[in-house]
């Protein structure tokens, strides 16, 4: 990717400038946007303006607005954010939709339901995230992986149950105060058997340790982290940052804004040898559930961070070469979040539609309805959508948080009514999505039919 550009210093410009009048009137967002030099020396400045002149009076706009966090860059510098207007109304919109109660077109997110989606969530989350650091491997095969419960084949995969862990066990640690220990474990969870010295699970890098930030290319070198003696004290700083009483504060931050500065500020001291990026995603789920933003265990972060890998460094990069202003950063994730929500209301409206198709072809065979449950429904509007697709009593176990003897118990009552078929992979039964469902499924509607034209 390409490097932006340093901007010019503001402060040196300003001193420089005779007529301060035009410049002291412009406004920190320019079109609405909170743009970074890279981006504002690429527009029509105002008339009379240089765009040197331009971005000093725009830097000048935010000093007022900007403050400092309890942390430094590896220079000693303060690391800052504002909240300018783009700011808020993602807030607003984010605290619409992910918190309190969610409004939806049917309470798809809420009693028995609820657990299948938390499970597909917490597949897509390990899996992405997992990609965005390396992993080589299909969504499907990934997919099959965890819900099979079959072991990893590779490292990749590795990484993608140990992610898949991570995130299972945020819902186990979300009340509990963060400390380096607890960091220290998440990161454990996400590498283990996945590093090349294993040793370096779960701890932090040591000084002969030197880690970068590089170009997929490892050409260029993107961000040197802080030195490794200065990590035990950074992560003190850290765990404070996020246990701190939102109540008792002087100044308040956001939690959803100090979700994000977890993310960056970890991302940022890269005390891992690797593993950081996983680690950093995994605090921002945790923040977030400490805070209550109770939707947001059902929300893939990573995958829209995978599909813009370059908007992501270039965020971090707009914030180290702009004088530690984190509002770039903040920005970018608080789209992402909100992109995120957005997808997940998608996915449910596609997930309702799609039951309610099969509600209704099997509606029409009132014996057969009368006969299922919503996990073998929703298995079945899968199968049909599926033909040939394998269910073991394990996958429909892991998919729905049942017992085993219930996911038994439903799989082999859909194969006694003939809507699956049973065969054997190695040791394990497994029930086939016969092709010709829909028509089976008809089949016994008319079956049905038959029966009350012809009872006495």
């Amino acid at each position: 990717m390409k490097i932006p550009q340093t901007p010019p210093s503001w402060q040196l410009l300003l001193l420089e400038t005779e007529n301060l009048q035009p410049i002291l009137e412009l406004d920190p967002l320019v079109g609405g946007c909170y743009l970074h030099w890279d981006e504002l020396r690429h527009r029509t400045p105002p008339e009379g303006l240089s765009h040197e002149a331009w971005w000093t009076g725009v830097r000048f706009a935010r000093e007022g607005m900007l403050r400092s966090l309890p942390f430094q860059d590896k220079h000693g510098k303060p690391i800052r954010f504002g909240v300018p207007d783009p700011v808020l109304r993602s807030l607003h919109a984010i605290d619409q939709r992910a918190a309190g109660n969610v409004e939806m077109a049917s309470p798809i997110v809420s009693g028995d339901d609820r657990n299948r989606y938390l499970v597909s969530s917490l597949i897509e989350e390990a899996i992405t995230s997992s990609q965005l650091e390396g992993a080589a491997t299909t969504r499907e095969q990934a997919k099959a992986m965890l819900r099979s419960g079959r072991q990893p084949r590779d490292r990749s995969e590795r990484m993608i149950l140990n992610n898949y862990h991570a995130m299972e066990a945020i819902r186990d640690i979300r009340d509990r105060q963060l400390t380096p220990q607890l960091v220290y474990e998440l990161h454990r969870i996400v590498t283990e058997g996945t590093l090349d010295d294993p040793s370096a699970a779960g701890r932090l890098r040591k000084p002969d340790e030197r880690v970068n930030v590089v170009t997929s290319d490892h050409a260029t070198i993107l961000h040197q982290p802080p030195d490794a003696t200065s990590l035990p004290q950074r992560m003190d700083d850290l765990c404070r940052f996020a246990n701190a009483d939102a109540a008792a504060e002087e100044a308040f931050v956001h939690p959803v804004i100090r979700a994000i500065l977890l993310h960056y500020m970890l991302g940022y001291d890269h005390p891992f040898v690797d593993g950081n990026g996983r680690t950093a995603r995994a605090l921002v789920y945790w923040s977030l559930a400490r805070s209550r933003y109770w939707l947001m265990e059902y929300v893939s972060i990573s995958r829209l961070l995978k599909l813009a890998p370059a908007k992501y460094a270039r965020a971090y990069l707009h914030t180290e070469t702009d004088g530690n202003d984190t509002t770039y950063f903040i920005i970018h994730q608080l789209d992402v979040i909100e992109h995120a929500i957005s997808a997940l209301h998608e996915y449910l409206d596609r997930k309702i539609a799609e039951e309610r198709n099969a509600e209704a072809l099997l509606r029409h065979t009132p014996h057969l309805s009368d006969q299922l449950n919503h996990r073998q429904v929703a298995l079945l509007t899968h199968a049909l959508r599926h033909a040939q697709h394998g269910y073991t009593v394990e996958s429909h176990k892991r998919s729905h948080r049942v017992t085993h003897q219930t996911a038994r118990t439903d799989l082999q009552q859909l194969m006694d009514l003939g809507l699956l078929d049973k065969g054997k992979r190695g040791r394990a039964f497994v029930f086939y999505a016969p092709d010709d469902l829909r028509m089976r499924i008809e089949q016994a509607a008319s079956s049905t039919a038959s029966r009350h034209i012809h009872a006495p």
